[in-house]
């Protein structure tokens, strides 16, 4: 029997735990499958290994691994990995396939995009974006964000388009806000590539909030309808809906 695990990275603010679960759920109930189970890398719960052990525990024979992670750094290319070989050579009996992260998707891009039009009317050439990640040692991120950025140069008239991080990369959040609000004349538009609520975003928040109006901030990716079609198309997949 087929099965599929999710697996979110997890947070110790119960707004983010409740809004990781709060979207999942959304997912599970459009996808035709009997055995679903969210879990957490860390901070939260159920960990990987228990939501693991309740699909084995409910027949599942084949499993798919589904992590709910925008890029393939550190923990895509490693601790998810690590623990899936784990459980192969536990279980050699059971199938076990892991996907990929999300990725660079011109999707989420363009969902970016649709949602800053739609909460600034008034936007001016002169304004900038700021994106926010949330920073890894992984070098690869750089590569990411690069791609990113020059989607959104293609999709929106914005003459400064930057990329900041939150931990373990540089500039800093601190140091890439400074950066804009001295050389824009216009808004500072920030966009937190996080995708749910934690307090890594509360951080992100309070800080922006300190400038009033010279600088609006958008919400997590976990707002915008994009995100929500890939994961369904990703758990929808043939090779993943076909019941045995």
């Amino acid at each position: 029997m087929k099965a599929v695990l999710y697996v979110a990275h997890g947070t110790r603010s119960k707004k983010g735990e409740l809004e990781a679960r709060s979207f999942l759920q959304k997912i599970m109930m459009k996808a035709p499958l009997p055995i679903q189970e969210i879990s957490f890398l860390e901070l939260s719960e159920p960990s990987m290994d228990e939501g693991f052990a309740r699909c084995i525990q409910q027949g599942a024979t084949d499993i798919t691994v589904i992590p709910i992670f925008l890029l393939a750094a550190g923990h895509m290319k490693r601790d998810i990995p690590d623990n899936v070989k784990r459980w192969k050579q536990k279980y050699p009996q059971i199938r076990i396939e892991l996907l990929n992260a999300l990725g660079v998707q011109e999707e989420i891009v363009d969902g970016i995009v649709e949602l800053i039009h739609e909460s600034i009317i008034d936007l001016k050439r002169n304004d900038s974006i700021l994106i926010v990640g949330r920073g890894s040692s992984d070098p690869d991120i750089y590569q990411a964000f690069a791609q990113i950025e020059n989607m959104l140069r293609k999709r929106i008239k914005i003459e400064s388009i930057s990329t900041c991080y939150l931990a373990a990369a540089e500039p800093s959040f601190t140091c890439g806000l400074n950066r804009q609000l001295t050389n824009t004349t216009g808004r500072v538009i920030v966009v937190p590539y996080l995708l749910f609520s934690g307090l890594l975003l509360s951080e992100v928040s309070r800080t922006c909030r300190k400038f009033g109006s010279k600088v609006i901030q958008m919400g997590p990716l976990s707002h915008y309808p994009a995100i929500e079609s890939l994961l369904v198309r990703k758990v929808s997949i043939p090779n993943i809906c076909s019941l045995r």
